[in-house]
Formats: C-alpha cells, sequence, structure tokens
C-alpha cells in the first residue's frame, strides 16, 4: 500500500525542536523495558574497571534511564562507595551532589525532581549524565538548560563523565556548540558506544 503523503522521518536540526521529537520517540519505544534492562547489564559490566568511589547520578525523568539499580549494586559490592543526585543552587544554576540511597529522605526541587533531603554533599568522582541525543566524540544533546555544563565547568577538580542513552537518539552529524563539554564516555543498550582514549 502506499501512501498518500511522505511521513517526516528525518531528524530536526532545531535544537528545541529534535529535543521534543527524541523525548516523545523515546517515550514511545516498545521496547524500553528491554532497552533499559541491557544498559543495566552494560553500566554494571563498564562500573567494574573504575576506580572510582563516588558517581554523582541522576533521577530519572521523561523516559530517561535509570541508573540507580545498577549504582545500589555497585555501592554494595564495597565499603565507602557513595552514590549522590543533584541538588540545583537557584543562584549559580550549578549542581551540587548530595547522598542518595534506597529509602533516604527526598523532596522536590523547583523542577518538581525529586532531590534528597538534608543529606551530606561531596564531589563526585565520575558523573553519569542523561542525554536526550548524542553525537561522535562525546557530544551530548540535554535539555538546553545548560546546568550540566555550568557545573563541569566549576568543579575542580573535574569529574569523569560518562553519559547514558538509547541508541534511538544517536545523531552522526550532532556537533558541539562552544560551550558544550564533550563527555568522556557513552554508554548505551548495545554497549559501551564511545570512549575517550586514556591519556
Amino acid at each position: 500500500m502506499t501512501l498518500p503523503f511522505k511521513l517526516n522521518l528525518e531528524p530536526s536540526r532545531d535544537k528545541a525542536v529534535l529535543r521534543k521529537q527524541l523525548q516523545a520517540e523515546r517515550m514511545s519505544l516498545l521496547d524500553r523495558h528491554q532497552r533499559a534492562s541491557h544498559l543495566q547489564e552494560v553500566l554494571m559490566v563498564w562500573l567494574i574497571s573504575r576506580k572510582e568511589s563516588t558517581i554523582g547520578a541522576y533521577w530519572p525523568i521523561k523516559g530517561e534511564f535509570d541508573a540507580l539499580p545498577a549504582l545500589y549494586r555497585w555501592s554494595e559490592a564495597e565499603s565507602g562507595r557513595r552514590i549522590g543526585l543533584p541538588v540545583m543552587n537557584r543562584e549559580t544554576k550549578q549542581l551540587t551532589f548530595h547522598v542518595w540511597y534506597p529509602g533516604c529522605p527526598m523532596e522536590e526541587d523547583a523542577y518538581g525532581i525529586p532531590k534528597p533531603k538534608d543529606t551530606e554533599s561531596f564531589h563526585p568522582e565520575l558523573l553519569l549524565v542523561p542525554c536526550v541525543g548524542f553525537g561522535p566524540g562525546g557530544v551530548r544533546l540535554g535539555y538546553g538548560g545548560g546546568f550540566y555544563d555550568r557545573t563541569l565547568a566549576a568543579l575542580e577538580p573535574a569529574p569523569a563523565t560518562a553519559g547514558l542513552g538509547y541508541m534511538h537518539g544517536y545523531l552522526p552529524w550532532l556537533q558541539a556548540e562552544p560551550h558544550d563539554i564533550p563527555l568522556d564516555a557513552l554508554l548505551t543498550e548495545e554497549g559501551v558506544f564511545w570512549e575517550r582514549d586514556p591519556a
């Protein structure tokens, strides 16, 4: 059967439109649960070779991959390991990371996203970053607020960074803008998509 019209399946080059397209696509993935299970495994295996003992993560929203189950298993494997979730500073628009554990007290931030309540803050050695989309060489497409770029520019020493996302969000033509800070690694449900060579 021939359709009387052509479907526009080409991703938009306008980043605001592209973000909406990719989020809608992610929410409608019929196999999202299976993809998430695969990415849990990829993340757990990848973390085995890592030396960091403190990881900053995120609370999943809008169909994002939930890294917290894998991170909890990672934290249980060795004492002294800590997981943190972001808390936004309203004045600087930067993120600080506060200890999270299953069942810890939570409250909503200004955007309605749960954050740890009154737990200790710490400087993460590794930062896991959600990706709406991603491109070659560690380029990430986020939500457009710039929170992670501002935070990474301010953190000293800078943590290692790994983007987490599903392969539907890969955009081979995506390029970094001047303010973008490329990630050190990108993990998808298919494996380690890209990783910077160690210096």
